[in-house]
């Protein structure tokens, strides 16, 4: 049986890793390099590096603190923010990726999702869509959260997996950092509608609703979360621990 993957997200600003709620009022955490190493010796399945303002302020993805990250991390390892164009596909592969987030870039352009597939395997494309409720349908939203494109989420997200997207990661604006529990309802719809590995992004504030996660939902891959991990709140070993205990097969530390 495949086991479910339990997977920390360092969302960096400005060489930092930093956490806020809905997406907003960002706190400084911790150093990305430090917390990658904590991740890599204590269970964690992968580890998700996103430079959260790349896109928004128009610009690279800072490949200094990827490359040390990359190099204290033993797990896969995905990488987004900023990532417009094939050459930014090559250049945060060269500093360490295994895979790679594509979020706004594939949103102006879908046709990367389709050639980076091509060039690099479908299992090498993640697509980060960040979603919200509004006007009675999931929308899909732009830069960090920041920008509403008007497109609905459960039919963008069809297409990309058409042209090659490997993995779907979900993350549910209206959840975020809320601590309340993942966004079961949303995460069900695309589940329905495609049959790439999805990762839940979230909501996560406890033990129980990683639980409930993978119990109501079996068809999602992975759960992955921040401060709660961050902030000592949920050990993973203890997590697994757990979630063995339910009856879902996870890779125990």
């Amino acid at each position: 049986m495949i086991t479910k993957r339990i997977i920390p997200c360092l969302d960096v600003r400005n060489g930092r890793v930093v956490k806020g709620m809905n997406f907003e009022g960002l706190k400084d955490v911790s150093s990305p390099v430090e917390l990658a190493k904590y991740y890599s010796s204590c269970g964690a399945d992968e580890l998700v590096f996103y430079d959260i303002t790349a896109s928004a302020e128009g610009r690279k993805l800072f490949t200094d603190v990827l490359r040390e990250v990359a190099a204290n991390v033993f797990i896969p390892l995905t990488v987004g923010g900023g990532i417009n164009t094939l050459e930014d596909f090559d250049r945060v592969l060269k500093c360490g990726a295994d895979k790679v987030s594509v979020n706004s870039g594939a949103i102006k352009d879908p046709d990367l999702v389709y050639r980076a597939a091509k060039l690099y395997g479908s299992q090498c494309v993640i697509l980060s869509c960040d979603i919200k409720r509004k006007d009675g349908e999931f929308r899909v939203f732009a830069k960090g959260g920041r920008e509403d494109t008007g497109m609905e989420a459960i039919s963008w997200i069809k297409k990309c997996v058409s042209i090659g997207a490997g993995e779907i990661v979900v993350n549910s604006i209206d959840t975020d950092g809320v601590k309340h529990g993942f966004d079961i309802e949303m995460l069900k719809a695309v589940c329905d509608a495609v049959s790439v590995p999805i990762i839940a992004s979230g909501g996560a504030g406890s033990v129980d609703d990683f639980i409930s996660l993978f119990s109501s939902l079996p068809k999602v891959d992975a759960g992955l979360a921040a401060s709660v991990f961050h902030y000592g709140e949920i050990l993973i070993k203890d997590l697994k621990n757990e979630l063995d205990r339910n009856g879902i097969p996870v890779r125990l530390v």
